[in-house]
């Protein structure tokens, strides 16, 4: 009988830091090879091949591996298949399944360690050994005077390591085809697939990055540090100012009082405390010097491969209870916002301009370099990007879910949500709402924080931290407001309510469906092993190990096992309606997001980017007038089909706007 699937792992050595470089620039290495190779068809016996020893793959195995009928496997199949494309094994990603993505799917951690313990896999687990096996054998190692000055570990230098090593590898098969076992009964739907072998070409295809200004930007960035340090050694006559024990010191000392944190987001409050004077100014100089995000050009410059283009730079099922993806390397997530008038120009002074031109002109080099990290990101020669993003869809998804009556309304006429939101609160007429006008945006402003924070049962604490105190507002002001939006808002507060009595009558009621017909028909359903939430598109979210608890309130409540956001442990976590509500709306958004894409694909738009709820594609463009009316058609058309009706949500309206762009941007 001829076998149905390959599982497959490998062990590898690269001069390439894969945590910081990714797997394409790993593989691409030219001292990249493979050293162990394990494999197992079916249930079979598992293989152990040891190359670097000059062991042979198998003729078997090589033609099990392109034939198209059977299924190879492996832990994060993503890395296998860039292993082998890299000795010249190009398989199509269709023939990839990874149960990595598999775990992500059922809620589970990716990483096969963390899986391993969450499904308390005892033999067949991923060994503890790991690690440091692949510290000695798959990285380089410092020539020191103890290892004769060698610059890598081989078998002979111990060969009791390389056997364990081999058992490693040979551990990693049997963890993946259990975890494989264990998840059988749950499918991923067939959209789903669709949807990975896509992230898949995206990640391959890459994104091209602006080298040139990334280098430069971290040289002005240089000198731009020291100079700042001078200024403040100067200032402060400390040894060394950037220590911050030695500035907590001597702030205290300015300012009478014990200054405990120098972390980015306290130092405007000192700022304020200290009032105009050279402490102001000290710290003042401390925030232009911790811009962090100034990192990302050199994870520009580390994971930029051959062919000057940054691929590996999302992770499908990112994000275990949405589903969303997350960023790797560059985290894409997490850009800085620029508003920077004129970008181009300034774009193009910072490329090119000296460190005197570029100071002069934007006196805050630090801030001005972060605010343009996202025009590193650049279209191919004869090719420009549009950018196309859906408007205000974790708004529109929660009121259609919610069948808020006035809300749909907006979102079928205007869109101005942030107006009619403040309109509703306080009974101000929408035309009244101006944003152009001091009291008109003032007004909308409250109408925005509110919407921003509260659609997901926050109250104080999430005006609060959504920008409600920077914005003047006092505690019975923000009160106030959650007490309005609330009263206007009736069917979202029910959906809260009846989203969390629903996930508490499945867990109570084993292996029982329980629909939620009034909210796109939500079903719940506890299998004895993790409580399940299928959305609309038919896709599923996962709870592992439900149970019911009283809360700090005494009511009852769900807590299930996840990967603590804090700790990244497999813990205990707790929830209730609004943070039910939350995952299943941003899941929604995120499969809304994903139609959107294989609509786009298969139009023949090529994907380079997606970041939360836009897609960037690059379009083939030159200068002349008529091609520039075809790339508006283009990006038209891009918009048009992100503003399709989609069939498991034909009521939902969707709106996507767009620009075009020779780098990537904020419009």
């Amino acid at each position: 009988m001829m076998p149905q699937k390959l599982h497959i792992d490998v062990e590898t050595y690269s001069s390439i830091d894969i945590t910081k470089s990714g797997a394409y620039k790993y593989c691409e290495s030219i001292d990249f090879e493979i050293l162990i190779l394990c494999y197992a068809f079916d249930k079979g016996p598992i293989k152990t091949i040891d190359l670097l020893q000059g062991e042979t793959i198998p003729q078997s195995f090589l033609d099990a591996l392109i034939d198209p009928e059977i299924e190879k496997h492996a832990h994060n199949a993503n890395f296998e298949r860039n292993c082998f494309r890299a000795i010249g094994h190009n398989v199509p990603i269709k023939q990839w399944f990874c149960s990595a993505i598999k775990s992500g799917y059922c809620g589970l951690p990716l990483g096969l360690g963390a899986v391993s313990e969450a499904l308390n896999l005892q033999e067949e687990g991923k060994l503890a050994t790991g690690r440091a096996l692949i510290r000695f054998f798959s990285c380089p190692v410092k020539p020191t005077k103890k290892n004769d000055q060698r610059e890598r570990n081989f078998p002979i230098h111990d060969l009791e390591k390389w056997e364990e090593y081999k058992r490693y590898c040979q551990n990693d098969v049997k963890a993946e085809r259990k975890i494989g076992e264990i998840l059988k009964n749950y499918s991923i739907p067939k959209f789903e697939r669709e949807n990975y072998i896509l992230d898949q070409e995206i990640n391959d295809r890459g994104i091209l990055i602006d080298l040139d200004f990334a280098d430069n930007a971290l040289a002005l960035d240089e000198v731009n540090s020291e100079i700042v340090g001078q200024e403040m050694k100067q200032i402060t006559k400390l040894e060394n100012p950037n220590s911050p024990k030695q500035l907590k010191d001597w702030l205290g000392n300015q300012m009478q009082t014990e200054v405990k944190s120098l972390a980015k987001d306290e130092i405007p409050k000192l700022i304020e405390e200290a009032g105009p004077g050279v402490v102001s100014d000290v710290l003042n100089l401390r925030l232009r010097a911790s811009k962090t995000s100034i990192k990302k050009y050199v994870a520009m410059q580390k994971c930029v491969c051959y062919d000057g283009r940054a691929h590996g730079l999302f992770q499908f099922y990112g994000a275990s209870r949405t589903g969303r993806w997350a960023g790797r390397l560059i985290q894409l997530q997490n850009l800085p916002q620029n508003h920077l008038a004129e970008l181009d120009k300034v774009r193009s002074v910072f490329k090119d301009g000296k460190y005197e031109e570029v100071s002069a002109l934007y006196p805050d080099v630090s801030s001005t370099l972060s605010q343009l990290i996202r025009t590193a990101f650049i279209a191919e020669p004869e090719h420009t990007f549009a950018v196309a993003d859906f408007s205000a869809i974790e708004a529109r998804v929660i009121a259609w879910l919610a069948d808020e009556t006035w809300r749909m309304d907006v979102f079928n006429s205007h869109g101005k949500i942030y107006e009619a939101s403040a309109s509703q609160m306080f009974g101000i007429p929408i035309e009244k709402i101006d944003k152009s006008t001091e009291e008109g945006s003032a007004i909308r402003s409250k109408g925005k924080v509110a919407e921003l924070a509260l659609g997901y049962q926050g109250a104080l604490g999430a005006l609060k931290q959504m920008g409600g105190e920077s914005m003047g507002l006092s505690n019975t002001e923000m009160a106030t407001i959650v007490k309005k939006w609330r009263e206007k808002s009736p069917n979202i507060v029910t959906l809260w309510k009846r989203i969390e009595g629903y996930a508490i009558r499945a867990v109570r009621n084993p292996h029982k469906k329980h629909t939620l017909e009034q909210f796109k028909n939500l079903i719940f359903q506890y299998d004895g092993t993790a409580l399940t939430i299928q959305l609309p598109s038919g896709r599923k979210l996962f709870y592992h190990n439900p149970r019911i608890k009283p809360n700090e309130w005494g009511r009852d409540s769900i807590q299930y096992k996840g990967t603590h956001q804090v700790t990244r442990k497999w813990w205990w976590i707790d929830s209730y309606g609004g943070k039910f509500t939350e995952n299943i709306v941003q899941a929604i958004a995120r499969d809304l997001l994903a139609h959107s894409m294989l609509r786009l694909n298969e139009e023949g738009f090529k994907i380079v980017m997606h970041v939360h709820d836009e897609a960037v594609v690059e379009i083939s463009n030159n200068s002349s007038f008529l091609a520039r009316a075809t790339e508006l058609n283009q990006l038209n058309r891009i918009c048009e089909i992100m503003g399709e009706t989609v069939p498991w949500a034909k009521d939902l309206p969707l709106v996507a706007d767009g620009y075009i762009t020779p780098f990537y941007k904020k419009d």
